[in-house]
C-alpha cells in the first residue's frame, strides 16, 4: 500500500522545496536506509517510503496532481485520470521512474549493476611508469647518463589508435555509447543505463579489426630512454621525465616516467643527507704528538694537521667538500672523523719503548682523578 504520510514529510523538505532540495534530500536518505546498508528493524520499509515519495515528488506533473489531491491522485478511479491501482514505490511503470543516476552517485556504479557513465570517448592521459634504477656511489655524487628499457602502452601505426578501420556509427546505441534497460526489482521496475556492449561505450564500430593491436588501438612496445642523473641523488629520490610514459587515450597526453634511484654504498665514505665522513687513522704516536696526514675526498686528497693530543672520534669539519645538493646549488661538508688504533703485536724494541714510557707519569688528564676518587 502507498504510505499514508506526507511525502514532504518523508523526505523532512517543505511544500516549495526545490528539486534540487528535493534529489538532495532523497539521497541522504536512501542511503541511509538502503537495506544494503541499513540492517536495522524497519529500514527496509522505511527506504520503500523515501523512494515512493520520491517518484511522487521528483515527477513534475505527479507533484502537482499531489499538491491539488493529495493521495487520492493516486487511488482507482480518481477524478482527475490519476494513477490507478498505484501500490507503493514498485505501481509505476519503467517509463515513470528512473532512479539510476542517483543510486550511481550514491554507491558508485548503481544498485542494480554497473551503470558507469565514464565518457568513453574522452581525452585520457596515459598511465605512468615507474622504472629502478641502481647507481654506483660515484654516478650518484657526480651525476651521470644512464639508458633504461621499458615496456610501454604505445598507439598503435597501423590504426592510429583506433582499432579498427572502416569507421561508422554503433547501430546498438546510435552513437551514445550507453543503452538503457529495464529492471524488475522487489522495489519495482527500474531503468538503468549501462555501457553499449557492440562498441565499448564509444558509439562507433568498424567495418574490420586492426589486426595488429586487435581492435585495442594500443600495442606494447620495448623502449630505450636516455636520462641525465643530476648530480647528488640518493637512495630514494626520484626523477620525473615528463611525458615519455604510455600513450594517452582519445588525443589525450602521454604518462610520466618516474625513476627512482638505489645508491650502492662505498667502501670508504659514509653518507649523511649531503655531508660525507671518512674515519681516517691515526697510530699512537700521530695522536699524541700530531702529524701532516694525506686524507682522500670526493675530488681528491688534502693535506691535514693533527694537532697533538687529538683523542679517537675527534672531527675535523672540510666545508664544501661534500655532495651537492640536487634541488639546489649548495654543497655539504666533509667530516674527518679520527681514529686511533691500538696495536696488538709489538716487537721487542717497540715493547721496552712502552715500557720505559710507563715510568712517567702520563697520568695529567682530569678523568683519572675523578676516577680515583671511587677507589
Amino acid at each position: 500500500m502507498a504510505s499514508s504520510r506526507n511525502y514532504y514529510d518523508v523526505l523532512g523538505v517543505s511544500k516549495d522545496a526545490t528539486d534540487a532540495e528535493i534529489k538532495s534530500a532523497f539521497r541522504k536518505l536512501a542511503k541511509q536506509y538502503h537495506p544494503d546498508i541499513n540492517k536495522e528493524p524497519g529500514a527496509e520499509a522505511k527506504f520503500k517510503e523515501i523512494g515512493e515519495a520520491y517518484a511522487v515528488l521528483s515527477d513534475p506533473d505527479k507533484k502537482r496532481q499531489y499538491d491539488q489531491l493529495g493521495h487520492e491522485a493516486f487511488t482507482s478511479g480518481a477524478a482527475n485520470g490519476g494513477f490507478g491501482g498505484f501500490e507503493g514505490f514498485g505501481g509505476f511503470s519503467a517509463d515513470d521512474i528512473d532512479l539510476s543516476s542517483i543510486f550511481e552517485d550514491m554507491f558508485g556504479g548503481g544498485i542494480f549493476g554497473n551503470s558507469s557513465r565514464r565518457n568513453r570517448n574522452r581525452p585520457t592521459k596515459g598511465q605512468d611508469s615507474l622504472v629502478k634504477v641502481n647507481l654506483t656511489f660515484e654516478e650518484a655524487v657526480f651525476g651521470c647518463k644512464k639508458t633504461i628499457s621499458l615496456d610501454l602502452d604505445t598507439e598503435c601505426d597501423e590504426c592510429d589508435g583506433q582499432g579498427g578501420h572502416g569507421e561508422e556509427t554503433c547501430h546498438t546505441c546510435n552513437g551514445r555509447g550507453r543503452v538503457i534497460t529495464q529492471q524488475r526489482t522487489m522495489f519495482g521496475v527500474f531503468q538503468s543505463e549501462s555501457t553499449c556492449p557492440d562498441c565499448g561505450g564509444k558509439g562507433k564500430t568498424f567495418k574490420s579489426t586492426c589486426r595488429k593491436c586487435g581492435g585495442k588501438g594500443h600495442i606494447v612496445k620495448n623502449k630505450e630512454i636516455e636520462i641525465t642523473v643530476p648530480e647528488g641523488v640518493d637512495t630514494g629520490h626520484q626523477l620525473r621525465i615528463s611525458g615519455k610514459g604510455a600513450s594517452g587515450y582519445n588525443g589525450g597526453p602521454n604518462g610520466d616516467i618516474y625513476i627512482e634511484f638505489s645508491v650502492k654504498s662505498h667502501p670508504l665514505f659514509e653518507r649523511k643527507e649531503n655531508d660525507i665522513y671518512v674515519n681516517v687513522p691515526l697510530t699512537i704516536t700521530e695522536a699524541v704528538l700530531g702529524c701532516k696526514k694525506e686524507v682522500p675526498t670526493l675530488t681528491g686528497t688534502v693535506i691535514l694537521d693533527i694537532d697533538s693530543g687529538s683523542q679517537p672520534g675527534d672531527q675535523l669539519r672540510l666545508r664544501g667538500k661534500g655532495i651537492k645538493d640536487p634541488t639546489r646549488n649548495k654543497k655539504g661538508d666533509m667530516y674527518v672523523v679520527l681514529d686511533v688504533i691500538i696495536p696488538d703485536k709489538l716487537d721487542r724494541k717497540q715493547k721496552d719503548l712502552f715500557k720505559e714510557l710507563s715510568k712517567t707519569d702520563l697520568e695529567t688528564d682530569s678523568a683519572f682523578k675523578n676516577f680515583k676518587k671511587y677507589l
